[in-house]
């Protein structure tokens, strides 16, 4: 997409919105990929909105950041998906750990933006979490998100990337933990480098809502977040399946999108069938997250069920 298909998307919205109280994230894919993302960053800046990368880190070096920095970017993450031979795997580059780890180096070093790691647990990393938390530490990274993979794509028949349930409930275990000891470090003089810990947006998790992360579950997509796809296709959430793209801004304005369309996920009423339909936390959930179904509307997971059993 050239970059002035974006801005004129953005100057389209500018006047209905508070620029400040928007922030647009770049993500992909990956979008350090684009020679001109420090120019579109500017743009963004210069019109008041605050704006953010999402990266794998390899293309990320010590230029490169200043020169970001540069542009008024604000916030950074980047993924770290375990060891090196655990990242390396799941990222199927030799090369993806170092470029990381080098990126994550850099921007502990930098005090002038907001960062952190976030991390694709699996079978493969689940037995290291706790090791691999204070390698974070020793690197100096702030803050570290943690999310499961929903059975999509590649994960959805493959026992290497699913977790069984009993693992589920050790991963939100585990956060809770983290989450546990950084309260205590704080009501006490801290000895140990304070590192925040939460798990993803995604999914509802009865006993342990408000326990690994800061807020209560709701899935924002075509609620508070919207995106724009390199082809022009407006949709919510960038996770959320195709078949609930509701326009393109090549044929469609923005704002009249937003405004007057997105009905399929502001109103779930839709979803209570299947296993929802009877479900006694449906008024908390609604649900579920809507980048957890397939192309014909069917939920192919549910976070509540999973941990049902044991509670």
């Amino acid at each position: 997409m050239p970059a002035e298909d974006f801005l004129r998307v953005v100057d389209g919205i500018t006047p209905h919105v508070d620029p400040h109280k928007v922030f647009i994230i770049f993500t992909g894919g990956e979008a350090l990929l684009r020679p001109d993302l420090e120019r579109v960053g500017l743009n963004l800046y210069r019109r008041g909105y605050p704006w953010g990368v999402v990266t794998n880190g390899f293309l990320l070096n010590q230029q490169r950041l200043e020169n970001l920095l540069a542009s008024g970017m604000h916030s950074i993450t980047v993924s770290l998906d375990g060891f090196e031979e655990q990242h390396n795997w799941i990222r199927r580059c030799p090369q993806s750990f170092e470029k990381a780890t080098q990126a994550i180096r850099l921007l502990a070093q930098t005090k002038d933006v907001l960062w952190d790691v976030v991390t694709c647990v699996n079978p493969r990393n689940y037995a290291t979490l706790r090791e691999f938390k204070e390698y974070l530490v020793s690197l100096g990274v702030p803050a570290w998100r943690l999310f499961s993979i929903f059975p999509m794509g590649r994960a959805a028949g493959n026992p290497d990337l699913q977790f069984t349930d009993e693992q589920f409930r050790g991963l939100l275990d585990f956060i809770k933990e983290c989450r546990e000891e950084n309260a205590n470090a704080l009501t006490q003089t801290r000895t140990k480098a304070f590192i925040n810990v939460s798990y993803a947006c995604e999914g509802f998790l009865g006993p342990y809502e408000q326990q690994v992360r800061d807020q209560f579950f709701y899935c924002r997509s075509g609620i508070d977040v919207a995106s724009i796809r390199c082809d022009g296709v407006i949709g919510g959430c960038t996770s959320v399946r195709s078949h609930m793209d509701q326009g393109n801004i090549y044929k469609d304005d923005f704002w009249d999108v937003w405004q007057n369309r997105f009905q399929v996920m502001r109103d779930r009423s839709w979803a209570k069938k299947g296993q929802c339909k009877d479900c006694k936390v449906w008024r908390y959930c609604e649900g579920s997250g809507l980048h957890l179904y397939d192309d014909n509307g069917k939920l192919l997971t549910c976070h509540y069920n999973r941990l049902k059993d044991g509670m």
